[in-house]
């Protein structure tokens, strides 16, 4: 029974937290997104971007037997 009690008590104090209108970790967090948000983000103009390469046309996994089912009929039935 102690166990259990002793267990609980890190959730307790979670939800009298949260109750109270704290959330643990959320000045870090504000902190986190307003650094990311801050952050100059340089694009190059589209004239100097460098064109994407072609995507593979590979076809793997679930889509090869989609594939492969779809090209022939299923065998008839006597």
């Amino acid at each position: 029974m102690f166990e259990i009690a002793l267990a609980l008590i890190p959730l307790f104090l979670l939800l009298g937290s949260l109750l109270f209108g704290h959330y643990p970790g959320f000045k870090a967090i504000v902190k986190i997104s307003e650094r990311i948000w801050a952050r100059p983000r340089a694009r190059a103009p589209k004239s100097q971007r460098r064109p994407r390469a072609p995507r593979s046309q590979i076809i793997s996994g679930g889509l090869l037997l989609a594939v492969g089912y779809a090209q022939r009929p299923p065998p008839l039935a006597p």
